[in-house]
């Protein structure tokens, strides 16, 4: 994965001049419009605005989690609508979510964790939490460190190869696209090998499956407990990480009770949420070459700095 700094992402707003009030009543300043309306917006005061052109941008879902209640299964897990595999394959692109509602929170904190440069059309429902996830963004400070990886995946561009990177991303299985097999990583997968048959990769679950025990859970350098539906990703470099964690059901389903395991040993912390000015971390320990803690509530998107 490309080393990206943290860029904001935009508000796509088709709407015209009228809309302004909603607009500042929202708390947004900044909008990207289709270039054709770009005129119509140059005598509003206090809305800074730049055309876009969403064609050429990269289509993406909107994140959320599908519980499927309506499939009978033994584990009736969720499934994650997970937007970061994308941003790794497509580095330097320009993304384009259309995101009504709430969700446009869940969007902007993604587009914010894996960089690049992101548009979120929303509806005005989803103007306030747009703004006030943005508002707390801004008062992230960068840190320009490169994706923590434990296993060097060979990307042939195929949909099987995307959507094994799409699940080792949901499943928090932290990885960096390479060229060829990488020593210094603890596991290295290419598809079509007899590790990873060709015919196995017609089902990108199981090969997830199979990657996950090959490398070990107590290989793993992020471990997630008590909740399927937090994606983090983990950057770091000279004895300090940073940990970002997104909640995908948003703010309707807070997790609670979240316990973390980083490897490495960081005795100093701090914590920041998007629904807090702070955040407490609970039963922090430190031993045996690995950082646990708890964090007591995620609304939608938290980041941890963790040093030596």
């Amino acid at each position: 994965m490309l080393l990206v700094l943290a860029a904001l992402p935009g508000l796509f707003w088709e709407g015209g001049p009228d809309t302004a009030p909603a607009l500042r009543d929202a708390g947004i300043t900044q909008i990207v419009v289709p270039a054709a309306k770009t005129s119509s917006w140059q005598s509003v005061s206090g809305i800074s605005v730049t055309g876009g052109d969403v064609q050429k941008a990269v289509k993406l879902p909107v994140p959320t989690v599908n519980y499927r209640m309506d499939l009978g299964s033994a584990s009736r897990s969720p499934w994650l609508v997970t937007n970061g595999w994308q941003f790794v394959r497509h580095p330097g692109a320009t993304f384009y979510y259309d995101v009504p509602g709430a969700q446009a929170a869940v969007a902007a904190a993604e587009a914010f964790c894996y960089g690049g440069t992101a548009w979120i059309k929303t509806d005005e429902a989803g103007l306030k939490p747009f703004a006030k996830m943005l508002a707390f963004l801004r008062g992230i400070q960068a840190e320009d460190m490169p994706p923590v990886a434990d296993i060097g995946f060979i990307d042939d561009g195929t949909g099987a190869a995307g959507e094994v990177i799409n699940l080792m991303i949901r499943d928090n299985l932290l990885f960096r696209v390479v060229k060829a097999p990488d020593p210094s990583l603890k596991l290295n997968v290419r598809l079509g090998t007899k590790e990873y048959p060709v015919e196995e990769a017609k089902n990108p679950g199981g090969v997830a499956h199979t990657i996950r025990t090959n490398l070990t859970d107590e290989k793993r350098s992020l471990r997630i407990y008590g909740t399927t539906v937090v994606v983090g990703r983990l950057t770091g470099t000279g004895g300090r990480v940073r940990l970002q964690l997104i909640n995908y059901a948003g703010a309707a389903r807070k997790v609670s009770g979240m316990r973390v395991r980083v490897m490495g040993e960081f005795p100093k912390h701090h914590a920041v949420a998007d629904d807090s000015t702070g955040v407490e971390l609970m039963d922090y320990t430190v031993e045996s070459g690995a950082t646990e803690f708890t964090l007591p509530e995620l609304k939608t998107f938290a980041v941890v700095d963790l040093s030596r």
